[in-house]
């Protein structure tokens, strides 16, 4: 099989690049012919003396510079889970990224910028249950965007939900 393209899978804050969520996904770009990265951030969550969630500017930069090599080779899909949805949707706005995948995406996360992303296919997976970001805010953001929405029943670490996030995120390449 042809390499189709390549997705960078970011992970959530205080998790990191074996996560089973990201593991999951990097699994189902590989049977559909996609490369993948899963770049670690642990070392900029402990950044404490940046901010409550570390260096997160540090890590928009580390995305970027991954994700600009990357598109220059091929096409280029970012996926993250909570702050690392965020970092792709802002890193969106930088490369040419063919489309994003969040699962549990911040939409409004303190002092940072709203969640914002580039104008391609965006599929999101979120709990209706997520303690952190309402789900209604979630719903607001995606409609405004003509995303594909799945919101399933679940909190934030979408735990339940491990495989049907592999397929939503499987939908998503193959649909490109």
């Amino acid at each position: 099989m042809s390499v189709r393209g390549h997705c960078i899978l970011s992970h959530g804050f205080e998790s990191g690049p074996d996560a089973t969520k990201v593991t999951a996904l990097a699994d189902a770009a590989e049977r559909l012919g996609w490369t993948h990265e899963r770049p670690d951030y642990t070392d900029l969550d402990a950044r404490r003396e940046v901010s409550e969630l570390g260096d997160v500017l540090a890590r928009v930069e580390r995305l970027s510079v991954l994700a600009k090599a990357a598109s220059a080779r091929g096409p280029l899909v970012l996926a993250g889970s909570s702050l690392g949805a965020w970092i792709s949707g802002q890193v969106s706005l930088q490369v040419p990224a063919q489309a994003l995948f969040l699962m549990a995406p911040p939409v409004a996360m303190g002092k940072a910028p709203p969640l914002q992303a580039a104008k391609v296919p965006v599929s999101i997976i979120h709990g209706w249950h997520d303690e952190l970001i309402p789900a209604a805010a979630v719903v607001d953001w995606a409609s405004a965007r003509n995303a594909t929405l799945l919101l399933v029943d679940d909190a934030h670490r979408l735990s339940s939900h491990v495989e049907a996030s592999a397929e939503a995120f499987a939908r998503l390449l193959a649909g490109l």
